[in-house]
């Protein structure tokens, strides 16, 4: 049964990482129960924002009232398990710091959201500094990564070399034998080997060189593990530069620039009623904007001293009407994009796309009240024993009424509105 996608957290002490998680976690859209029957300490829930698919259907978004999460204008904020991986510094791969709990914990991760201090104002352990240059964390959390899987298919090489000619496996065989302990599929594996040209060809796997496994590992952490870096820090002085930099030559699809702090402090306040903020936006209201806007009594907001007053106008600036946002929920919108995932919204009636059912406080009559996210090319039916479980399967139905076979494939906005019929057929 296909699990629930998992985004890991990474990045070294006074990195931002505990603020950035706390920032994803503390959202304003929690509500109802989570889709998630076991959580361990490390674990968290985030709120991933996608089009919710009321907003194909307007006279419909008023009555989309989700079982968990929420939905506000067809802009749905859909719960997403989080890992907050520990004890990153160099030397993790070697045990340094608590690295073992680190790589550990990492395995389980389909992408991880490296949290990146873009101030130069802590040096790779976390310690205070100046003029730390923050692109070597990148280089160095990469190599950990690859030195790990690596360094332990190095220690029983000859062995596997032994078992693969005379068990006259694949590569794809031998290296799944291997790899599976980091969430390794075969059809992974094959996406890895595909990547090295026949300019390059691998030749066989007895014969591979220690800088040849090196490569294929480096391919596999790439593939395994894609990355997000969350630039954080970016109202610091020195940021620009050191954004600039690490931007060079990287795929812009792969950063997102933050300010975990800043998106901490405004939910803060709108909690306690002295501005109003939707969560990622780049609109911060006070009191006082909104009487100018002509709002009876300012909204209800409370009135604000000098300093707050300062404060909201100096992160405006620096933050909000500069880089359009604090980023923080950006972040997580950039780590389903890379994975490919898919929200698919599950309903009883495909015609008034109900539940049929008046639990869940929304009333029998509230639509799309459940969304769950799969990884891209998932199919029908792999959706099906993921909701389901495995009770037997009469057919599927999407939107008019159409059937649809289980081995279709869900994409946003095809086969992504789906009813099971349980049964026979």
């Amino acid at each position: 049964m296909p699990r629930d996608p998992l985004i890991g957290l990474v990045g070294k002490p006074s990195s931002g990482k505990s603020t950035t998680l706390n920032s994803l976690t503390d959202a304003s859209s929690k509500v109802g129960n989570f889709p998630f029957t076991t959580i361990d300490p490390q674990r968290a829930i985030g709120y991933l924002q996608i089009p919710c698919a009321c907003a194909r259907f307007p006279d419909l978004s008023a009555r989309c009232k989700p079982n968990y999460g929420s939905c506000v204008d067809g802009r749905r904020s859909v719960p997403i398990e989080l890992l907050d991986v520990a004890g990153l510094v160099p030397g993790a791969h070697e045990g340094k710091g608590l690295g073992n709990k680190f790589l550990d914990d990492l395995r389980h991760a389909d992408a991880l959201v490296h949290v990146v201090d873009v101030s130069g104002c802590t040096d790779a352990e976390g310690k205070a500094t100046r003029g730390y240059d923050p692109s070597q964390d990148i280089v160095w959390l990469r190599s950990e990564i690859v030195n790990w899987i690596q360094g332990n298919l190095m220690e029983k090489w000859s062995s596997i070399k032994r078992r693969h000619v005379a068990t006259k496996s694949s590569p794809v065989e031998t290296l799944q034998a291997q790899f599976s302990g980091y969430g390794s599929t075969p059809s992974l594996l094959a996406l890895t080997l595909s990547r090295f040209s026949s300019a390059h060809a691998l030749g066989p796997l007895e014969a591979w060189d220690e800088a040849t496994i090196s490569a294929v590992v480096s391919a596999f952490v790439d593939d395994k593990f894609p990355t997000v870096l969350a630039l954080n820090k970016i109202d610091h002085a020195d940021a620009d530069k050191n954004i600039a930099k690490i931007a060079k030559g990287r795929d812009p699809q792969t950063m997102v620039l933050t300010s975990a702090i800043s998106e901490v402090f405004l939910r803060r306040l709108a909690k306690q009623a002295y501005v109003r903020y939707v969560e990622g936006s780049e609109v911060v209201e006070t009191r006082e904007d909104l009487l100018e806007d002509g709002v009876e009594d300012g909204g209800g907001l409370r009135e604000m001293d000098e300093k707050l007053k300062t404060r909201i106008e100096n992160l405006r600036d620096m933050v909000l009407y500069r880089f359009g946002s604090t980023g923080v929920v950006q972040v997580l919108s950039r780590a389903a994009e890379l994975l490919g995932l898919v929200p698919v919204f599950p309903v009883r009636n495909i015609h008034s796309f109900g539940s049929g059912s008046a639990t869940g406080g929304g009333g029998k009559d509230a639509v799309f009240r459940d969304c769950v996210l799969v990884k891209k090319n998932t199919t029908v039916g792999e959706v099906y024993r993921k909701v389901m479980g495995d009770a037997p399967l009469a057919y599927v139905e999407t939107v008019g009424a159409v059937r649809v076979s289980e081995d279709d494939i869900v994409t946003s906005g095809k086969n992504d509105i789906l009813s099971f019929k349980v049964g026979r057929a």
